[in-house]
């Protein structure tokens, strides 16, 4: 990683290596842009406007792969990273890679050809030579027999296992194509054969299933799959996927599907995965690849936490578009174009205002009518009447059925209950002062009689007077002193039960837990094989145990 100052600014430099290995692009950001300015850069040179498909992945000093975050700062990602080069790749394959436009279709189809090339689009010789004879045909154009002589094909690289049976079926295809084809045909050709196969989108990662077995496992827009020896052996589905967790080096799939009698089984399935980094950031593709794909809106997309209770967490928010944003969003811009291109001799015809003979007035009472109405805006409506004409208790007439209103209906009812009582508190205020010769009158009449009757009081009244208020306040501090009493015992006795209760469920927990791990009972032979426990025997439980016997002695 490079930097230079000028005029007080850092600018950092760094390499992007495109999809082709001698291609590359030389970008320069500052310390606070975001992931997102490099890609939007790269995209933007690239001229790619499905860029949400795309990311920008780096390897950090201990040789682990990440993909850039989006929404964070770049500086902070790559801080260890020196010198400083990312690998521009197709993040989210789409399900329908048709749909795709432009150089966001040639980007595709040269990473299709990178998997190919590179082991991760696996699939049989038969399928390899087809997918070999279309980027011949990419590469060298129409087949003629002047020109292309002899092994033509070994010249290029096709799959990763190339052997001389491989170029000859290429071969082969590439000579009965039809010339004259355009290379977009052939890029959709290509990019249709290898979305069926069952690696489409794959980067296999490695794990161990429980056995010890080696698998790779794969995700994709379809969801998780595990394969062996080539071929697919498990497959979730993102509808059966309920939660997605690691903890340590296990990686944790939570699945709740409907077996053959519509009846709803849970089943966890954990993978180890080579390291802890490795598992974090499996965990980190799987959510991303999921969210991507199942969210109708980002909007949706909450704070999600991974790791277990014996790890350290890791919170993910994810950032950018679901590809169900920009699916509508692209039909959204082609209905915008059909309007736009729509002739003017259809305009003129829908602006022709209506005639006589034109029901518009019964056909929108009819298409209001057949709207559904409000239950609860009759009620309201009512009473609000009712107020404003009579009181502001509405009292006589029965109130409405509750139902479930919404933050902001509530706080417009409380805006209008508020103006309501305060123009009604105004109101009584200026009627009560308008008719000030009449109160100003009443007043002074009972002032005088208060004072003739004030001086008939003797000095044994006056003194039991204040005696009874005296006893009135002692009582009310009494009272005072005994409910804040209550209160501080109350408080004294919450904070007593919950410590010897929490303390008493950790004492359970971990009494219950050393129980079923050092139980030979075939009743915790199932809990024991749990991903979870497997987790926690091996990487806590077995290193305490025996950090212990060292420690002292006989104890275990």
């Amino acid at each position: 990683m490079f930097k230079s100052r000028s005029e007080g600014n850092v600018v950092y430099k760094c390499t992007v290596r495109l999809l082709e290995d001698l291609d590359v692009l030389e970008c320069e950001f500052q310390p606070h842009h975001k992931g997102n300015f490099l890609l939007e850069y790269v995209c933007e040179q690239l001229e790619i406007t499905e860029k949400d498909y795309f990311g920008l992945r780096f390897v950090d000093s201990t040789k682990q792969r990440h993909w850039m975050d989006l929404a964070k700062t770049i500086i902070k990602q790559v801080k260890d990273v020196d010198p400083l080069v990312l690998s521009f790749r197709v993040k989210f394959y789409p399900a329908d890679p048709c749909r795709l436009t432009g150089n966001g279709k040639v980007m595709l189809f040269q990473q299709l050809k990178r998997d190919l090339r590179h082991g991760r689009l696996y699939c049989s010789i038969g399928e390899a030579a087809a997918l070999g004879a279309l980027i011949v045909q990419d590469e060298l154009g129409d087949y003629d027999p002047e020109s292309h002589t002899g092994e033509y094909v070994s010249s290029l690289k096709i799959a990763l296992r190339q052997s001389e049976q491989l170029e000859k079926k290429a071969m082969e295809l590439h000579q009965k194509r039809e010339p004259g084809q355009e290379s977009v045909a052939a890029f959709d050709e290509f990019i249709g054969l290898a979305r069926s196969l069952e690696t489409y989108g794959i980067d296999p990662h490695p794990v161990k299933d429980h056995r010890g077995s080696q698998l790779y496992l794969g995700i994709n827009f379809s969801g998780i799959s595990t394969f062996a020896a080539g071929r697919r052996a498990q497959h979730f589905r993102w509808p059966e996927v309920h939660k997605i967790n690691f903890e340590g080096k296990m990686f944790i799939i939570h699945l709740a599907y409907t077996d053959d009698r519509r009846e709803v089984k849970k089943h966890t399935v954990g993978f180890k995965c080579p390291s802890g980094s490795a598992c974090r950031y499996i965990w980190r593709c799987a959510i991303e690849q999921m969210l991507f794909f199942t969210l109708p809106t980002s909007q949706h997309a909450s704070v999600v936490s991974g790791g277990g209770f014996f790890s350290w967490g890791t919170k993910f928010k994810y950032s950018g578009r679901t590809e169900r944003e920009i699916l509508s969003e692209s039909l959204n811009a082609l209905r915008q174009q059909k309007l736009n291109n729509t002739s003017p001799s259809k305009r003129k015809a829908q602006s022709v205002p209506a005639t006589p003979s034109s029901p518009q007035g019964d056909l929108a009472e009819i298409r209001y009518s057949s709207l559904p109405r409000s239950t609860m805006s009759e009620p309201l409506g009512g009473c609000m009447d009712h107020h404003m004409a009579t009181s502001v208790y509405c009292t006589d007439n029965p109130l409405p059925t509750l139902e479930t209103v919404s933050e902001e209906a509530r706080k417009t009812n409380g805006e209008s209950n508020d103006h309501l009582s305060d123009y009604y508190f105004r109101d009584s205020f200026d009627h009560s002062s308008s008719e000030s010769g009449f109160t100003t009158n009443v007043i002074e009449n009972r002032l005088g009689s208060h004072m003739l009757h004030r001086q008939a009081y003797t000095s044994d009244a006056i003194s039991s007077l204040a005696m009874h208020s005296m006893a009135n306040n002692s009582a009310i501090i009494q009272q005072q002193n005994a409910s804040n009493s209550a209160k501080n015992a109350k408080k004294f006795s919450l904070i007593h039960a919950f410590v010897p209760s929490f303390i008493f469920v950790v004492v359970v927990l971990v009494v219950s837990t050393i129980y079923i791990l050092e139980s030979d009972s075939d009743m915790f032979t199932s809990m024991k094989n749990w991903p979870e426990m497997i987790c926690l025997r091996y990487q806590y439980y077995q290193p305490l145990k025996e950090f212990l016997t060292r420690k002292f002695g006989a104890i275990f």
